[in-house]
C-alpha cells in the first residue's frame, strides 16, 4: 500500500478543486473512513490556501507540490511551496470561548490544520522550499 503520489500545481485558488481532488483519491487508497477523508482534506486545502495568501502573497505562478503516501495505519501528505519561510514550532492557541468581537484576526487556518489531523511537522528553507507535512489516521483523530 505504500505507494507514493505526485501532483504540482500553480499556487492559484482554481487549483484547490484539483488539489481536493487528488486528496481524496489518496484517502480512498489509505482506507481511510469518510471523517478522517474529509479531516485530511480539509487541512491540506486549508495548508494550500494559506500557501497562496501568506506564502506568496497572492495568486500567480509559483508551485505547491503534493506527495502522498498511504500508510498501513493512515495517509501522510507532504506539502512543498517556494514562498517566505514558515515553522511555527507549536500549535497556535485559540480561546474558543471568548466573543467573536474579541477574538484576534486571522490564525484560525492553522488552529484547525492541528486540530484535524494527528501529526503536522513544518521545515522552512529545506533543499525543496518549504516542507508541511500532514499525517492522518485511520479513524477519529
Amino acid at each position: 500500500m505504500n505507494v507514493k503520489q505526485e501532483l504540482t500545481v500553480t499556487g492559484q485558488f482554481e487549483n484547490l478543486t484539483q488539489i481536493r481532488q487528488f486528496i481524496e483519491r489518496l484517502a480512498a487508497l489509505a482506507q481511510l473512513d469518510e471523517r478522517a477523508s474529509y479531516a485530511i482534506q480539509m487541512a491540506v486545502d486549508e495548508a494550500c490556501t494559506n500557501i497562496i495568501e501568506h506564502a506568496y502573497g497572492g495568486e500567480g505562478s509559483n508551485p505547491i507540490r503534493l506527495l502522498g503516501e498511504p500508510h498501513p495505519d493512515g495517509l501522510a501528505v507532504i506539502i512543498y511551496d517556494q514562498g517566505q519561510p514558515f515553522a511555527p514550532t507549536q500549535p497556535p492557541t485559540l480561546d474558543t470561548e471568548a466573543p467573536l468581537e474579541n477574538r484576534q484576526a486571522g490564525g484560525m487556518g492553522l488552529f484547525f490544520i492541528y486540530k484535524l489531523v494527528d501529526q503536522v511537522e513544518f521545515a522552512a528553507g529545506t533543499a525543496q522550499g518549504n516542507r508541511l507535512r500532514l499525517f492522518k489516521r485511520r479513524g477519529p483523530a
